[in-house]
């Protein structure tokens, strides 16, 4: 064949399947920032919901400076323009597609930048947010009363859990899965059996627990299947005047409730206690439990 005769396939002509099945390959920066700007194939291609189905910002932080006044950060206006017109560039591409949503902890979301995300993934399943600095009661209740098929949220311990756990209950069905970040009191457990006595997945890895707070979680989770205690800092309080202990291994009565759960996580060793915060890049999105590994 001459030369001549050849004729050139260009690049946007490709069929969809084989660019949708190259982009996958590429982050979510990549794909917002270049590729769905090349031409209306590659961004008919970057709007395939396999491609969105996971909205991963967990390599992205905010610019900000503590403060000592609330919100406790400030963030930084060119930093908060950048992960809004990434919100909207990827919003708009996926089309309503994301079921799972992953933020950095460092990354402070404000409310408008999550309910203008939570309107265009009403479909959301998994959530993955532990910076609440910015977000009000009132943001984070309109954001769940969208998210009625949420199943799993990762979320830090916060001072007065029953508004969102309520918020939860009233409208989320198929809620099973909850992971909750820092310190983890009597109240806050009692706040899960109030409202989300049929969850079965709890994680509290690299928490600070009191043994007394494990007991109530045992008895009263009925439908608990899986519960993650690994690198907890477990702490025993006696009667007074006897001081409080830090328990080094689990005793008999621990494991006898422990024994009617599927999956009962744990890792006692000195070494192993830390707290997810403190720790490399990357621990917080460890987890034992595989759904809530990142």
């Amino acid at each position: 064949m001459e030369e001549s005769d050849r004729v050139a396939r260009r690049w946007e002509d490709l069929d969809i399947d084989i660019l949708v099945k190259i982009f996958q390959s590429v982050d979510i920066y990549q794909l917002t920032s270049g590729i769905a700007q090349v031409c209306s194939s590659w961004r008919m291609a970057c709007c395939d919901p396999l491609l969105l189905r996971t909205l991963d910002l967990s390599m992205m932080k905010s610019n900000f400076i503590k403060i000592p006044l609330e919100p406790y950060v400030y963030v930084d206006a060119r930093s908060d323009k950048t992960l809004t017109h990434l919100l909207k560039t990827s919003l708009s591409l996926s089309q309503g597609n994301i079921m799972t949503l992953i933020f950095h902890f460092n990354l402070y979301v404000s409310d408008d930048q999550l309910t203008y995300t939570a309107e265009r993934c009403p479909g959301l399943r998994q959530l993955v947010m532990l910076a609440w600095n910015r977000i009000k009661k009132t943001g984070i209740c309109k954001a769940v009363r969208i998210w009625k098929d949420l199943e799993s949220l990762t979320m830090p311990s916060i001072a007065n859990p029953p508004y969102l756990l309520e918020e939860i209950d009233n409208n989320c069905k198929n809620f099973s899965e909850l992971k909750v970040m820092g310190p983890f009191d009597n109240f806050f457990a009692a706040t899960i059996i109030m409202y989300l006595p049929n969850i079965r997945v709890l994680s509290l890895r690299c928490s600070m627990l009191v043994k007394d707070t494990l007991i109530s979680i045992f008895d009263e989770l009925q439908n608990l299947e899986v519960l993650n205690i690994s690198h907890c800092l477990l702490i025993e309080i006696p009667p007074p005047p006897a001081p409080r202990r830090i328990m080094r291994e689990l005793d008999q009565s621990i494991l006898e409730k422990a024994s009617r759960l599927r999956e009962f996580l744990t890792c006692m060793k000195d070494s192993c206690i830390m707290r997810w915060y403190k720790y490399e890049e990357g621990v917080w999105k460890a987890d034992e439990v595989s759904s809530l590994s990142l």
